[in-house]
Formats: C-alpha cells, structure tokens, sequence
C-alpha cells in the first residue's frame, strides 16, 4: 500500500494531536480546515521536513556540509515518502490594477504583440490609421475652404522648462525669421529671455500662403520643411478660422486629421500614465454617489435626515412633506444641482446637488476617513469612459485579429487559447500577422495559456 499512497502515523508536531493519515500518491490533494487547525503543520513541517531530511541524509558528507541538517519531526513513522518540494506561497502584491494576465506575465505578452503587430485604428471614425506623409498632409489642408490664409509651423517645444536660447540661435542661422512663443509671435533676431523655471512652448514659422491647388508644391515644400525641422510633426493654422490643425507622419486618420503617437507597449499599460483612461486611472471602474444610499426610506421627511433643507424657500417645499411627496423638479434640483439662473433673473442660491457634492467631496480629499465616510453613499460601476478596459481610446482602436487588447484581456482561458491559435502568419502570399515579429510572440503567449 505504500506504493499508491502516503502513510503518516502518531503525528505530534505542533498543534497535530498524534493523527493518523492516509494520502493518495500522484494525485491533486487538498489539506483544507479552519485557521489553527493544523494544515501547515502536516504539510510543511511535517510531510516535507520528513521528505526534505532523509533527501540531504542520502547525500555525500561533503554535500551535507553545505545544506545542514533538518530536525526530525514529531511523527512515528512516515511510509511512501520522497523527496519534497514546498513552494512559498506569497501575495504578488496589493495593486489593484493587478490581473492574472498580468502577475503571469502573459498581458506583457499581449501589450508586445499589440504595439509591434497591431493595427491602429482611429478612435474617432474607426478607420484604419496609416502615416501620414507630406502629399497626404497637403492633400488634407487643400480641402480646406479655397483661399484660406495658412500659416505652417514647426512644433520644437511643447511645455518644457527653460531659456531655449541655443535653439532660437540654431533656427535663426537655418534661415527662419519668426516664431511663436508661448503663444505671442517674436523675431528670432531678437528674441526674448525666457523663464527656466516656467514651461514653455515654441512653434517655428515655415511659410504663410493660401489654399489654392495652384500652391499645392509650394505647400508640401513647407510641410516637409516643418516635419523635418520638428520631427515628424507639423502645426497648420487657418487664420480664417482660427483653428489649427497638428500632424504626424507617424500615425494618423487621413479622414478626422486626428494624429496618433507611434505605438509602444507602455500605451496598451493600464499601470502607465501612456496608457491608463484619464478618467479612471487604469482601474477601471469609478466611485459614483447611489441615489438610493444618499435618500434611504422615501417616507421620511427632509427634516428626519433624508436631505439638509438647502433650499426650501427658494423652491417652495414643506420640510415636512415625505421625500416621496416633493415634487419631481424640486426633487431633481436638490439631487442634481441648479446654477442659480431662472429665466432672465438671477435666483437667490446656486445649488451643485446633493451628488455632485459627494462627488466632489470624494476626489478632494486627502483624508483616508472622509474618503470611506463617503463611499458609503457610493457604488463602485464601470468607468463610462473606457467601457472598464481601463485604456485609452487610442491604445482601444488598436486591433490584432479584429479584437481590441481589452476584449482579448477579458477572455476565459479556453477562448483565448483558441483565439491565439487561429491568429494567421502571413506566408505565400496569404495575409496574415508578420511571421518574424508575431511569431515569437503568439508561441510565449501559447505556451502559458
């Protein structure tokens, strides 16, 4: 019998009261019970120190020197027994960003295979993004209203700190006469000291035309003189409008002018500020104030504690009346909010809302009690900017076998593992994912699913 299992007799170690037990060998067995029972005892101190001590007793003298001698544990008699092995079983860590996707590793994966392999998209229409090159940039602005007056510049600064007075130096032997800093238009021959303490943001004027297809050379001339001279990107401003436009021969939709950053593996990171919803934070899901926590039972009365009466002479309500009695407007001013205008007179009280007050109230603070006082009158829902994928819409509008990395996230194991199994290689012709860069990819993700 000791072949197919395990015997342990007269264990006393510990809290073990000289138990007797019998465990299947090459079978998944559980130890389960209440905290104080006596788990870790059989298990580790027990069952592997036995196994761990008579492992080093069979060594050489010369080995045991360097890994010592375990004590024997408390037990009659161990029948059955092999080497053991325990394995540490520790929290990963208290992020609550953290997924299994990602304390296996298998997400890094995934965020690899969207930034060298994906294909972007626009967020705006959906379109599938390309570069955009200097003819198509030209294209896009000569569809602007015919004779617009345009002014193309060269981004060189976008906030950052300092006097930048080598670089009016640099710009100004290149041939460049004005440029705009932080807004007001100066001549490089005499530019201003600048503050290098404050952030700042400088724009090189290229060239001043018109749209007319007749300047259509004349326009890719300067746009590829800007793109140069800013790598990669390029501002037109219609003085007609008074928009501007920004481009990149990065990525961008050809349709909505919208430009996109080039992708990397720390945009498709939920724990990176690259890649996280600015309204969630990378979590996911917000707090947001519960109507039914803020007003309890209907039948009480403000005075009874459902609302503070803020506003009952403005609005003309009984104190004493049921909040379910209280007009539906009244009730949706005192919950919503009221800016203080009524027709074409100003009224007497602005009101924010008894939720939006909460709300407030909660991104504020910086106190760890305010913020569960209130998250009682809050429940916790998906985040209405990214659907609870946690990203931004740009790292979302990025697609690998016509599913967005969150989709692909959220998939139970055997989905995925089909999903990455079907996922074409391009070869002979036939499309498909690029076979040197998604290839090693796609095998690592396998391999763990």
């Amino acid at each position: 019998m000791a072949e197919d299992a395990l015997i342990i007799r007269g264990a006393r170690e510990h809290n073990l009261k000289n138990i007797d037990v019998v465990i299947p060998r090459d079978r998944l067995t559980v130890i389960t019970g209440l905290s104080g029972s006596g788990k870790s005892s059989l298990a580790f101190d027990t069952i592997y120190a036995e196994g761990q001590r008579r492992y080093v007793e069979s060594l050489s003298a010369y080995a045991r020197q360097f890994l010592g001698l375990m004590e024997k544990p408390d037990v009659d008699s161990i029948e059955g027994l092999s080497p053991a092995i325990s394995i540490e079983q520790k929290s990963a860590g208290h992020n609550p960003r953290s997924t299994v996707g990602t304390v296996t590793e298998i997400y890094d994966y995934l965020r690899l295979l969207y930034a060298r392999a994906g294909t972007p998209h626009c967020p705006n229409c959906a379109r599938p993004v390309e570069r955009q090159s200097a003819a198509q940039i030209t294209d896009i602005v000569l569809t602007w209203p015919a004779d617009a007056r345009i002014e193309i510049r060269a981004p060189l600064v976008q906030g950052r700190k300092g006097e930048f007075r080598d670089l009016f130096e640099a710009v100004r032997k290149q041939g460049f006469i004005r440029a705009y800093v932080d807004g007001e238009l100066i001549e490089l021959a005499a530019p201003p000291k600048l503050n290098r303490r404050q952030n700042h943001t400088i724009s090189v004027v290229v060239d001043r035309t018109t749209v007319r297809p007749d300047d259509h050379a004349r326009i890719t001339d300067s746009i590829e003189t800007a793109l140069k001279l800013a790598d990669g990107l390029v501002e037109v401003h219609d003085a007609s409008r008074k928009s501007a436009e920004i481009f990149s021969e990065r990525y961008g939709c050809p349709v909505c002018g919208l430009s996109l950053p080039d992708l990397e593996p720390r945009q498709f990171s939920f724990n990176s500020p690259f890649g996280a919803c600015t309204e969630c934070g990378g979590l996911g899901t917000r707090r947001r104030v519960a109507e039914p926590l803020v007003l309890g039972d209907a039948r009480i009365s403000i005075l009874e504690g459902v609302i503070l009466p803020a506003l009952a002479r403005q609005y003309h309500f009984d104190l004493n009346a049921p909040w379910g009695d209280i007009p539906e407007p009244v009730r949706d001013v005192l919950l919503h909010g009221d800016t203080g205008k009524r027709g074409t007179r100003r009224a007497d009280l602005a009101w924010e809302g008894v939720l939006a007050n909460v709300e407030r109230r909660y991104e504020d603070t910086s106190s760890d009690a305010v913020r569960l006082e209130l998250q009682e009158y809050m429940l916790s829902v998906p985040c209405e900017a990214c659907a609870g994928y946690r990203l931004k819409p740009e790292s979302l509008a990025v697609s690998v076998g016509d599913r967005h990395i969150g989709q692909v996230a959220e998939m139970p194991i055997a989905a995925a593992r089909a999903f990455f199994e079907q996922l074409p290689l391009r070869a002979h012709g036939r499309p498909g994912l690029d076979p040197g860069i998604a290839g090693p990819i796609l095998k690592e993700v396998r391999e763990r699913l």
